[in-house]
């Protein structure tokens, strides 16, 4: 299949704010303080630009703007700004 579904495309919206809320709501075991504002900030941005695109009707844009949304996520969680312990949402050992 080489289509995003409307089913995919809402799948990945709700991980992709789940996993945006734990990260904010989560404690900093480093020293990064600006850097992880600076990637909280590029994640809301990107989510943002990923509902941009839906709604002009792009799914494949949205759904990759959704993707950079949640490497950015990843980075922070394995670089421990985020101290998150979800594999489900995150790229992360628990």
């Amino acid at each position: 299949m080489n289509a995003v579904s409307e089913e995919k495309l809402k799948h990945y919206f709700s991980l992709t704010t789940e996993a945006l809320e734990k990260a904010k709501a989560s404690s900093n075991k480093t020293n990064l303080e600006k850097e992880r504002e600076d990637f909280l900030d590029m994640i809301q941005r990107y989510l943002s630009d990923a509902h941009h695109f839906a709604e002009k009707g792009d799914k494949v844009t949205a759904f990759a703007a959704l993707n950079y949304a949640h490497g950015w996520l990843d980075a922070g969680a394995r670089l421990k700004m985020f101290d998150v312990k979800d594999s489900r949402l995150f790229t992360v050992d628990e």
